[in-house]
């Protein structure tokens, strides 16, 4: 990967309540909001990347960044923290979406099963139903993500996942 075109691609991180805590998001390309993105076309696809232990999503932005290249920038890849391993710093805003029910508390959020529900709770609340999702789990997040399409057959999920390894992601 040439890292003079990685330079160049820009991530951002967003914090949202999900669950009913902050959640960090970190975003790779030029939609922020699948829902109403002017001046965009809408993405037909979305790459979510979900994290192993300890959650961290910051962690993953030199693979978000020679995945998106490898892509040719077509798509928008996320990768979202677990809950309970991110508080925003008190300058930061956190966001929340238009009639959020994903901001609502869930069960044993910091528990596998409520770690589940975190990401199927911030995917039906920030991606329309007609963006397919690629999954990618790294670790627990395989995990997670074969959960996800148990439990949320309403998401429009390409039936394939990718495991990484620590060693596979680069930086």
């Amino acid at each position: 990967m040439d890292s003079e075109v990685e330079d160049q691609i820009s991530v951002r991180e967003e914090s949202f309540v999900c669950g009913g805590v902050e959640t960090q998001v970190v975003k790779c390309g030029p939609w922020s909001n699948l829902f109403d993105e002017q001046g965009i076309s809408k993405p037909k696809l979305l790459i979510f990347i979900i994290p192993g232990n300890p959650g961290f999503s910051p962690f993953y932005v030199p693979f978000i960044k020679a995945l998106y290249s490898r892509m040719d920038s077509r798509f928008p890849i996320w990768a979202i923290s677990h809950a309970g391993f991110y508080m925003s710093p008190k300058d930061k805003k956190t966001l929340t979406a238009p009639d959020d029910s994903s901001a609502q508390e869930i069960e044993d959020i910091y528990g596998l099963n409520g770690q589940i529900e975190h990401k199927i709770a911030f995917l039906r609340a920030h991606v329309p139903k007609d963006i397919k999702l690629i999954l990618i789990g790294h670790s627990i997040g395989s995990y997670i993500a074969l959960h996800i399409m148990k439990r949320a057959p309403e998401l429009p999920v390409y039936k394939n996942l990718l495991v990484c390894h620590l060693e596979d992601i680069p930086g």
